[in-house]
């Protein structure tokens, strides 16, 4: 297992496969890198692909102490220094795209690239889920909030024929003080006065049918970035890369391959 040091002490594990120009893989909240798993393999012939696990998540340390997006972004510097990284092209999936911003306003040299995934800027600008999906994940019945969190993800035809385990619902082992910590995290993000500051070539993809990130923030995040191009994934829902995967990977690598394209 690798592990890299942040400034503060923290370690964080981290995985890489394939070989080629850096691309960092960043997931959503409250998981580890295995929401990239069967996934990344689609990027591996082209590309160094990086992932690591959260602080609070995974085989990483699990302060307890508030975190944010922007402090995430500062996590994956330290995993580039101590690959020895000077650039890479960053691919970031949900509360993973808040951290992308981050990453591409505060470290510009760092960002060859930048693929934003069902996400939001944030903020007062960023759309919210309605009240109708806020209710569905915080009722009591436990199992009824995972089924609607998984319907949130994918079609139910999709769920129909893939049972799980899921990897994109969050670490099972997580303690209950660190996923409060990335929600307040993901809650708090606001990256919306940075985002025209963004050099990095970009991409927005979303699935049209999302209602847990609404797909209303992808052109917000398109109209806000200069240049950025916008990609929707017809009936996709928040997870859209893995059931949509041969939509969604093609798309990501072709930007990647020709990021001025189009």
């Amino acid at each position: 297992m690798a592990v890299a040091i942040t400034q503060d002490g923290v370690a964080l594990s981290y995985q890489t496969h394939g070989r080629g120009e850096a691309l960092v893989l960043l997931a959503g909240q409250a998981n580890t890198h295995r929401w990239w798993d069967g996934i990344r393999q689609d990027f591996e012939d082209d590309y160094h692909t990086i992932t690591f696990d959260y602080r609070g998540t995974g085989a990483s340390d699990k302060p307890d102490m508030p975190y944010s997006t922007r402090g995430f972004a500062t996590d994956v510097i330290a995993v580039l220094d101590d690959l020895g990284i000077d650039r890479a092209h960053v691919y970031g999936t949900s509360m993973g795209g808040r951290v992308a911003q981050w990453l591409a306003a505060d470290h510009p040299d760092k960002v060859g690239s930048l693929v934003l995934g069902c996400t939001s800027p944030g903020g007062k600008h960023g759309i919210e889920r309605d009240n109708t999906v806020k209710k569905s994940l915080a009722q009591p019945d436990r199992q009824a909030a995972a089924r609607a969190l998984l319907e949130l993800m994918y079609t139910p035809e999709w769920l129909a024929t893939h049972p799980g385990p899921h990897n994109t619902i969050g670490d099972p082992d997580m303690p209950g003080f660190t996923r409060r910590r990335h929600l307040a995290a993901s809650t708090a993000h606001d990256a919306w006065d940075v985002l025209p500051g963004i050099t990095a070539p970009t991409l927005v993809i979303h699935g049209t049918d999302d209602l847990f990130n609404p797909a209303a923030n992808a052109p917000l995040l398109a109209g806000r970035i200069p240049g950025a191009r916008m990609h929707a994934i017809p009936g996709a829902r928040h997870a859209y890369f893995e059931e949509f995967r041969e939509l969604a990977s093609p798309a990501v690598l072709d930007f990647l391959t020709d990021p001025t394209h189009g």
